[in-house]
């Protein structure tokens, strides 16, 4: 597959990494020169240095025969403008678009992207992917990570054990054995700063980061197992009113249950703003490191503080600050991965890469063929995927134990039907059933192959 990519920032860098990984012949533009030559020093991509909305640099990177273009500069006209030209010039077949001005999301304005008017074929919003992110942390609060799969019938968990976790030093296969009943599978480990696919014969340690894959009603007793209480979030302050918050906001005001939540906004507009499009929601204007103001906000009684303003310290400090004041969680937007080492050393429970659910989000897209859904694990260590098996692929009519996957790919759950079943070494695939598979980002290929999914690209 031919792609361009526009914008060499943190998310086109990223996408290009997976990309061209994956033996995809890979273009980068960017008016930048420093981003591009970043990008074609360390990965293997070529680079165009140039405004990507025009049609003499689009041609320069090979759009005449491109199958996708990917818009993701940091202006919203020039992504539109160039999938603009992508289609009118060059006839791209697929064009995918970041756009962030929520007055271009609108939905009384979606036939905006109809192809006789502006042809985008996917429009991405970092800000809702951002606000979604942190409604399904705020869901299952004793998870430092959490993302919906089977419509809605699984889940993945990201949970830190602790010293208390009841089933520590106990080998994975022996957990099976004890919890036979139990649809959850532990697919992802991380110890000592490495993220890896475990063994049956693998234990458990304190202080282990692990992602387990359950069944949504196994959900409570997945948590219970490894030392999660599960409690009811009723009282929530947001740090942050822009997009982002105010979605979040919105979202919690639109729920059945009633939650209080408060909004600190420094910006005496964006404040403004926030209280005119919110109801019930209670709008301070001031500055969230302010103690006075968060013990104003009933920092103190708050089930869950989260801190989304556009600057990784802020969100940091007023996580810690929060924590220490006596509100039972903590989740804090940070957009920079090599920060999230210091979260646990900060007690802050969550904490959510804006970057890693851009890239969730255009993977979902790119995989088109029968790949359902697909979730960026970390900075890009790991993928969960999400697929149809077709009759064509080599796992169709065969039990789990006789594929031959790779070291760094696991089961997580199988979907027969509108059934969750358990993927056990003796379970039968079948043509149809849709499986979620982890797969360290090195064994991503070998999936592909095994769902022999390329002959369904576009």
């Amino acid at each position: 597959m031919k792609v361009i990519i526009c914008g060499a920032g943190q998310v086109g860098w990223q996408i290009a990494r997976q990309l061209s990984g994956e033996r995809n012949d890979v273009t980068v533009v960017d008016m930048n020169p420093d981003l591009v030559r970043r990008a074609t020093d360390t990965l293997d991509v070529q680079g165009v240095v140039g405004f990507a909305s025009y049609p003499d640099v689009l041609e320069r990177a090979g759009a005449r025969d491109a199958d996708l273009i990917i818009a993701a500069t940091h202006s919203d006209e020039v992504n539109m403008v160039t999938c603009q030209v992508a289609h009118s010039v060059f006839s791209i077949p697929r064009k995918i678009a970041r756009l962030r001005s929520q007055s271009y999301l609108d939905a009384i304005y979606s036939d905006l992207y109809r192809r006789d008017h502006l042809p985008i074929d996917v429009v991405i919003s970092p800000e809702r992917e951002v606000a979604e992110a942190a409604l399904q942390r705020l869901a299952v609060p004793a998870t430092f990570d959490t993302e919906s799969f089977m419509l809605g019938r699984a889940q993945l968990l990201g949970m830190a054990l602790e010293d208390d976790c009841p089933v520590l030093n106990t080998p994975l296969r022996q957990l099976n054995d004890l919890f036979s009943t139990l649809r959850a599978i532990v697919v992802g480990v991380r110890r000592d700063g490495r993220l890896f696919a475990p063994d049956p014969g693998d234990q458990l340690f304190a202080g282990d980061q692990i992602y387990v894959f359950s069944h949504s009603e196994d959900l409570n007793r997945t948590l219970e197992i490894f030392g999660k209480a599960t409690r009811k979030q009723e009282r929530i302050v947001i740090i942050g009113g822009g997009n982002v918050g105010l979605g979040v906001a919105r979202a919690l005001e639109a729920r059945t249950d009633r939650v209080r939540a408060k909004i600190i906004e420094k910006s005496r507009a964006v404040a403004e703003r926030a209280a005119d499009g919110l109801d019930r929601t209670i709008v301070l204007h001031g500055d969230g490191m302010d103690m006075d103001l968060l013990m104003e906000a009933a920092i103190d009684r708050a089930d869950a503080v989260l801190a989304v303003t556009d600057d990784d310290k802020t969100n940091l400090l007023v996580a810690v600050r929060a924590k220490q004041a006596g509100c039972r969680m903590s989740i804090a937007l940070v957009n920079d991965p090599t920060l999230a080492p210091l979260m646990a050393p900060l007690d802050i429970d969550a904490y959510i890469n804006p970057r890693a659910t851009t890239v969730s989000s255009i993977l979902r897209h790119i995989r088109h063929g029968r790949v359902r859904a697909v979730y960026s694990i970390g900075d890009s260590e790991a993928e969960m995927i999400e697929a149809q098996i077709l009759s064509t692929s080599p796992m169709a009519g065969r039990m789990i134990r006789e594929i031959e996957f790779p070291a760094g790919v696991l089961v997580g759950g199988v979907m027969k039907g509108d059934k969750m079943v358990k993927p056990t070494s003796d379970l039968r695939l079948e043509a149809g059933d849709v499986i979620a598979i982890f797969s360290m980002t090195a064994d991503v290929r070998e999936v592909e192959r095994l769902l022999q999914v390329s002959i369904d690209f576009f």
